[in-house]
């Protein structure tokens, strides 16, 4: 008894500390109204869908680097328990309630930073909300950066065509053996299924499939590039002139892989 009373205290000595965030009012949305150029916004950041925390330290990375540049960071908040919740920091600037991930609030930043999930469902939702609000705003050079360490996904766009199928579905098993089925453990960070997948031209073509319907929403004046990490930019549309306005689709592998601030 004694013995296994001392394995289970180093085990939890061992476990990282965490709490839930307290009860917080939700700001609305006609109050949402955050300065300078740049903004991160954390979709739905709760094991409530990301029951592994796969994105748990990413999602506080991003935080972290927001707010040692001053850039504003808005949690969104769906009618999950709080208590799911897992960020480190429980002070953005803003809680917003967002059911689906969309958008209620007015962004007029031309540099967002996106965390948090479901890649394919809420943090879809949130960027074609952000995509479409810009193509109503004057045109000017916009990007959004994801911190795919930070984001989580249920790998529905993988298909059984994919050269790396075979390896998803023997990496999935893996991480989700034993647990409970349902959409509450098949999840895994888009860092993760970069790894799997493995060959950049197959990481760029599935990181297509990710991104909101720029197609639909940006005239086709816009330039449209998508970049992974600090890879020759893939130019996905071109535009006429000189300089046209482009919109820019940045992935990298984590907010630890920028510079830490001056």
């Amino acid at each position: 008894m004694i013995g296994r009373a001392i394995a289970l205290l180093l085990l939890m000595a061992a476990l990282p500390a965490w709490a839930s965030c307290p009860p917080h009012e939700f700001t609305a949305p006609a109050d949402v109204k955050p300065k300078g150029d740049a903004v991160l916004i954390v979709t739905h950041a709760t094991s409530f869908h990301d029951a592994r925390f796969s994105t748990k330290r990413g999602v506080d990375e991003a935080v972290r680097y927001a707010k040692g540049r001053r850039i504003p960071v808005i949690y969104l908040r769906d009618d999950s328990p709080l208590e799911y919740y897992f960020m480190a920091d429980c002070n953005p600037d803003y809680w917003v309630f967002s059911q689906g991930g969309e958008l209620n609030f007015e962004v007029t930043a031309s540099h967002v930073y996106i965390v948090g999930g479901h890649l394919e469902m809420c943090m879809s939702a949130t960027l074609h909300d952000l995509i479409y609000q810009w193509s109503k705003q004057p045109p000017r050079n916009r990007q959004i950066t994801y911190f795919m360490d930070a984001i989580y996904s249920n790998g529905k766009l993988v298909d059984p065509g994919d050269p790396f199928y075979a390896d998803f579905q023997r990496f999935m098993g893996v991480v989700t053996y034993g647990r409970p089925g349902g959409e509450h453990w098949p999840k895994l960070s888009l860092l993760e299924t970069m790894g799997v997948i493995v060959r950049e031209e197959h990481e760029l073509d599935y990181l297509k499939q990710a991104l909101p319907r720029w197609d639909r929403t940006f005239s086709a004046n816009y330039r449209i590039e998508l970049q992974l990490n600090d890879s020759v930019k893939k130019v996905l549309r071109t535009a006429e002139g000189w300089r046209p306005p482009t919109v820019l689709f940045r992935f990298l592998d984590s907010a630890l892989s920028l510079a830490a601030p001056m």
